[in-house]
């Protein structure tokens, strides 16, 4: 009768441990069926916060029953090596770095976890991919590149640029690459440039002033430190009445810059999303290759007249036409 007890117990532990191994595939309970996802973003603004909601509405759009870790480095590199150590310990299913600076730290901590690398201007560069056509190891991800060298001739026609201003983050690599191309732009029209390198955000206000009254107007590129202090540089340059044209449109949506055109960041958060799906689905990193945002319904242009008017400029009728995005008399209207 003790014999039988015993059998009926160990019975009772294989059927248990078989009903966890086989539910889902994994040995698992239900309730451990959700996956962890890390994102983590070098620094809060509202274009890198977009990205990181269209990340989120992919996922749960498709099902996935996931919790999220979202962390932000603010700027600060030893913090993003900080975030990148703690998704390891806590081994998060895939760990998304939105924003180079960010991106590198993960892909230099973690060797075997899925990377997803969103809104990094050149990848290879960088030394996260050495082709756009796939992966690297256990790193893939999509990229913010935009054509600098065409906003800088259009801005320079528009608003009757001799020298252009430029403000970037030395610290970040995408902001290098994108000096490259806003040099490269301005060497081309035959038109001056005059740059300014910051190391944090809190310097953008001090070299937009120290830059404003050398130039005739700013050209923004997709620098995150920059923009996570856009409105204090739009001040200055307001004031002065001179314009301003960012290659981010999110960013621009508060007003104050004359022109912005670019891809929409909750666009990109969402085909970061679609990536970080593929892998979650069995797809390896490798096999990926770089995603870009080249569909013309992926682009933005926004005009805004009221900044336009301080500076006295017009905007031509045709460009106007295209805008799918107006600001005038302080609101936004979209198309």
């Amino acid at each position: 009768m003790k014999l039988n007890k015993t059998l009926a117990a160990i019975c009772a532990v294989i059927t248990l441990g078989s009903a966890m191994v086989f539910a889902g595939g994994k040995k698992e309970t239900a309730k451990d069926d959700t996956v962890k996802i890390g994102i983590a973003k070098i620094v809060q603004h509202v274009a890198l916060d977009s990205v990181e909601q269209g990340i989120i509405d992919v996922l749960n759009e498709n099902g996935v029953k996931a919790t999220y870790d979202l962390q932000n480095a603010n700027g600060d590199v030893n913090t993003a090596t900080q975030i990148a150590l703690k998704y390891q310990d806590e081994k998060v299913d895939v760990a998304v770095g939105i924003a180079t600076p960010i991106a590198l730290a993960l892909a230099n901590t973690m060797k075997s976890t899925p990377i997803v690398f969103g809104t990094v201007t050149d990848p290879v560069g960088a030394g996260l991919v050495e082709t756009v056509d796939r992966g690297l190891g256990n790193v893939t991800g999509m990229s913010d590149a935009i054509p600098t060298e065409e906003h800088v001739a259009l801005f320079a026609s528009i608003a009757n640029i001799k020298t252009l201003g430029y403000i970037y983050c030395n610290g970040e690599a995408n902001s290098a690459s994108a000096l490259a191309l806003v040099e490269s732009g301005c060497k081309k029209i035959g038109i001056n440039l005059v740059t300014q390198a910051i190391t944090n955000s809190s310097e953008v206000k001090q070299a937009a002033e120290s830059i404003v009254d050398r130039v005739d107007g700013i050209y923004l590129s997709t620098d995150n430190t920059v923009f996570s202090a856009l409105s204090a540089l739009v001040d200055v340059f307001a004031k002065a009445k001179k314009p301003v044209f960012s290659a981010d449109v999110t960013g621009a949506m508060a007003g104050g810059c004359v022109i912005a055109s670019g891809f929409n960041y909750y666009k990109a958060g969402r085909a970061t999303g679609e990536m970080v799906l593929e892998i979650l689905n069995g797809k390896k990193p490798a096999d990926m290759p770089v995603r870009f945002m080249t569909d013309p319904s992926d682009n933005d242009l926004l005009i805004d007249l009221d900044a336009a008017k301080n500076c006295g400029i017009t905007v031509p009728a045709d460009l106007l036409a295209q805008a799918n995005m107006i600001f005038e008399n302080g609101t936004l209207t979209q198309k």
